[in-house]
């Protein structure tokens, strides 16, 4: 937070970008899909294809997103009482 804080950059913006960056790569990654690759008798090799789809997809349209959203937004610097 001290170094969104010293470049100006808003503090909301500061925790979204980071959970942004947090769940791009679940994307490739995709644990979350264990179980069900257990319930339907798939390996992981066969969701590969699909998950890296996702991401080059996913990929631009988040930074875009971010990139624009984030200009909308004026850094009010903390204040501590």
């Amino acid at each position: 937070m001290q170094s969104a804080t010293d470049v100006q950059m808003n503090l909301g913006w500061t925790v979204q970008i980071y959970n942004i960056t947090e769940a791009l790569p679940n994307l490739v990654n995709p644990f979350f899909m264990l179980p069900l690759l257990a319930v339907l008798k798939l390996r992981a090799g066969d969701l590969v294809g699909f998950t890296f789809l996702q991401f080059i997809f996913h990929l631009p349209v988040v930074l875009l997103l971010v990139w624009l959203l984030g200009m909308t937004f004026s850094s009010v610097p903390p204040v501590i009482p």
